[in-house]
């Protein structure tokens, strides 16, 4: 099968890569390298897989390069995923989470492409779980509210991917992500505070954590993801899937997991002012997962912590 990426330089693009080059596939690699790096792509393309450098919100761009290798699949990953940034420039988030998204939409269906898998968000997608708590964890069909710039362009595009699918006939699937660790995330990049945390850890640093730390997110590792996207493309229903584990861990245990896991006795977290945009609960279910992708988080928090410390 022919399987294009968008975004697959970065964390999650270039471990679904190898994926998919393990299983046989031809990949071809869109990535424009402001987030992505090219070393996580070292044994995609000794595999064979290939990069080819372009921007998403750059329609014409983006036609040409799938045009020319017409991929049966398109798992769409490409995304402005900061909550910090999209509240500093919400312009900016639009471009890339919703105009990218239309750009790769069209792209594929001009192409004929099979199907498409969509990244969306979990955790910022359904709003804060506090005075919701009946509710957590957050199946589908929960109620969207959205705090943060970031959250509503995916929520958007996520209506233009169900709208593709009605009106062009594109089997488009989408798939709502937690919070996703594991190695090759990178410490400079807000959003992975695992990757940030296990940084300090190996160091003598401190981690800084924002509001009180009572804050929980649904950690999910990258390799459960891989699973998801690739049951997620298998089955082409429309979803949405969320991919977490349903459960909660909040920031100052998740601290003193990878303290304890690091042997640093003195891994105490310094607090800062909270971050606008943040949700103080959420965690995702996965009872539809299961259900319609036959798929299951299989890593518990403290396997994965482990296998992030010890990769470099």
């Amino acid at each position: 099968m022919r399987s294009l990426v968008t975004g697959g330089a970065g964390f999650i693009g270039s471990h679904l890569a190898d994926a998919l080059l393990d299983r046989g596939d031809e990949v071809l690699i869109l990535d424009d390298l402001s987030s992505g790096k090219k070393g996580n792509l070292d044994d995609a393309i000794a595999a064979g897989g290939r990069l080819e450098v372009a921007d998403v919100t750059q329609g014409a761009q983006l036609l040409t390069a799938i045009e020319k290798f017409k991929p049966e699949a398109v798992f769409h990953l490409a995304a402005q995923i900061d909550v910090r940034k999209s509240m500093a420039d919400p312009a900016f988030d639009a471009r890339l989470n919703v105009i990218g998204t239309l750009n790769v939409l069209e792209a594929a269906t001009r192409v004929g492409a099979g199907g498409l898998v969509f990244t969306s968000t979990g955790g910022a997608l359904y709003g804060d779980g506090v005075g919701r708590e009946d509710e957590l964890p957050f199946a589908e069909t929960a109620r969207c509210e959205p705090d943060s710039v970031y959250g509503q362009s995916k929520l958007a595009a996520e209506g233009y991917v169900g709208l593709w699918r009605r009106m062009r006939g594109i089997d488009a699937t989408v798939v709502r992500l937690g919070n996703i660790y594991g190695p090759r995330q990178d410490p400079a990049l807000e959003a992975g505070v695992v990757a940030i945390f296990c940084d300090l850890a190996r160091g003598r640093g401190k981690p800084t954590v924002f509001g009180d730390g009572e804050q929980t997110r649904d950690y999910v590792h990258v390799a459960d993801v891989v699973e998801a996207l690739l049951a997620a493309q298998a089955a082409s229903e429309p979803g949405p899937f969320n991919v977490g584990t349903g459960v909660e861990t909040s920031v100052v245990d998740l601290a003193g997991a990878i303290g304890r896991l690091a042997g640093r006795d003195d891994f105490e977290p310094e607090f800062a002012p909270p971050r606008e945009g943040e949700v103080q609960r959420t965690a995702l279910s996965t009872e539809a997962s299961a259900t319609g992708l036959g798929w299951r988080a299989s890593r518990n928090l403290g396997q994965g912590l482990e296998e992030t410390l010890k990769a470099r």
